[in-house]
């Protein structure tokens, strides 16, 4: 069991119980799973940027990345069908544990003027996304060796059913939203 995970069962899942008046512990909301996703627009052109970016997010993620393709073919951006345009990460169990661990408390500390995280972001059914502009804040990512800065969006997917929910159990987990 990771640090967050008994976090989570000892003080947020008694405390988010009480406070919406769950009667069974299967209504306590919790994390389904978190996925990364990098789009690079200008990959079309640029293989070497695709495969780096593939490196760099497995090892921010600790798993292997996919690569995304283009679903259709966009004259106006110079893009046909099955271009690579990103790439992406599926989080589970104890990787996605770890991983929020480590954004909550390493990677978002380190952005500077850091004032925490805005709120904005949740999608209506609990589930927030969170959008990075650096991918060099995570300590895996040697900031000498990155020769181009991207930027990542992570959706952390709950099984909250409102938006009050998914937030109060982010807060509790140690998510710093802005006050």
């Amino acid at each position: 069991m990771t640090r967050l995970e008994q976090i989570y069962a000892e003080k947020v899942a008694p405390e988010l119980k009480k406070a919406f008046g769950y009667t069974s512990s299967m209504q306590i909301p919790r994390l389904s799973f978190i996925s990364l996703n990098m789009g690079l627009g200008e990959a079309s052109n640029n293989n070497k940027l695709i495969e780096e970016a593939v490196v760099e997010l497995t090892a921010i993620s600790g798993q292997k990345a996919v690569v995304t393709r283009a679903r259709k073919s966009i004259a106006a951006f110079k893009l046909r069908e099955g271009m690579p345009v990103g790439c992406r990460v599926t989080l589970r169990h104890d990787r996605m544990w770890d991983y929020l661990d480590k954004l909550m408390n390493f990677a978002l500390p380190r952005v500077r003027d850091f004032r925490g995280v805005p709120d904005r972001g949740f999608d209506g059914r609990g589930n927030f996304t969170l959008g990075v502009r650096e991918h060099t804040i995570f300590p895996e990512i040697n900031v000498d060796r990155v020769e181009h800065v991207k930027g990542m969006n992570v959706t952390i997917v709950t099984t909250a059913r409102s938006d009050k929910e998914g937030k109060m159990f982010l807060d509790l987990l140690g998510m710093p939203f802005k006050k």
